[in-house]
């Protein structure tokens, strides 16, 4: 069989450089576009040593129609996995237009390509924002998806509607994964998180506050009705998450999707709560964290964690590494990666 070529938006942020390690390794043929908004170019180098395989490369913004355009004039793909967008719920909720603009401008523009040259198949970075406050846990898929919480939340949301009404128009095979929240690093700790400027996820502002980097953690509410009044998340591990993308773009390239839109939920299947994941990650690093509970943050619910058994069996896809993994791999990345 030809080596399918895979067009991966973001590929040299978190996720999208995991993604593009598990898909060279699966055989696929990968070109990354990247505006380096949120990254540096030094991650194409080191995804080159994992793999031993240097992947294509654009520096595009994909805000800009015209160079869309002229990167699809100029090659031939089978799919897209898109994670190009911005995604800090605080930030967004203070810079709304620069978040529709970035995250449903470029995702339109794409679509437009994809219809234009009978590209069908196409991953979508979404999130477990688009349930909002779920009623009920673990979330399953059949969870209403509720009014966004931020902005960022929104735009996921609108971004599957887009996704959706495209599917019913023209000939688009998609689907959506709704990430929890990935943390980790790859085993050979040359990739991992790495935030430019101040975090706006919590592991790495644990990391770089057990480095010294950061004064003290701030850990936003403790007034929650949770076991210990911290909010509660889902933490899975970016690896185990890459390889989800790998499952899902193989169900379409094979044909075995059941609609041509669909979506699946994609965590550990575990609620931790921040004074949870503190105490995890004391017990890990051996490193005291400093950290100060301050008031809650905008944008931010109470608990979130996933039902992942319709993903385990459509997918054949299930997590393999734990919180404890998780965080020992982000502290030796972290630890690697002192400035």
């Amino acid at each position: 069989m030809k080596m399918k070529k895979i067009l991966v938006t973001g590929g040299l942020g978190f996720i999208g450089s995991h993604t593009v390690v598990e898909l060279q390794n699966a055989g696929f043929e990968v070109i990354i576009i990247d505006n380096l908004s949120n990254t540096k170019i030094s991650v194409l180098d080191k995804i080159t040593e994992i793999t031993g395989l240097k992947p294509e490369y654009h520096n595009i913004d994909l805000r800009v129609k015209e160079d869309v355009k002229l990167f699809f004039n100029n090659h031939k793909i089978d799919g897209i996995i898109h994670f190009a967008a911005f995604k800090a719920v605080g930030e967004s909720m203070q810079n709304p237009l620069d978040y529709y603009e970035n995250n449903i401008g470029s995702l339109v523009y794409l679509l437009q390509e994809m219809r234009d040259r009978k590209i069908t198949n196409f991953i979508f970075s979404s999130s477990c924002t688009v349930y909002g406050q779920a009623d009920q846990l673990p979330i399953t898929e059949n969870a209403p998806v509720k009014t966004a919480e931020s902005t960022y939340g929104n735009t996921k949301q609108i971004g599957e509607e887009i996704i959706k009404e495209t599917c019913k128009a023209d000939n688009l095979q998609a689907i959506a994964l709704r990430y929890f929240n990935p943390i980790g690093a790859h085993e050979s700790i040359k990739i991992g998180e790495l935030p430019l400027g101040v975090p706006q996820n919590l592991i790495p502002f644990v990391t770089q506050t057990a480095a010294g980097i950061r004064k003290e953690l701030a850990v936003f509410g403790d007034d929650y009705p949770t076991i210990d009044g911290t909010a509660v998340r889902d933490y899975i591990h970016v690896v185990d998450l890459a390889k989800a993308h790998i499952a899902a773009l193989k169900r379409l390239i094979n044909k075995e999707n059941k609609e041509n839109f669909e979506f699946f939920n994609v965590g550990s299947g575990t609620g931790t709560s921040v004074l949870e994941v503190i105490k995890t990650f004391e017990k890990v690093s051996k490193k005291p964290l400093n950290y100060k509970i301050v008031g809650r943050r905008e944008g931010d619910i109470t608990a979130a964690y996933a039902d992942t058994t319709i993903a385990n069996k459509e997918l054949n896809w299930q997590t393999e590494k734990n919180l404890e993994e998780a965080l020992d791999a982000a502290w030796q990345w972290q630890q690697k990666n002192k400035e």
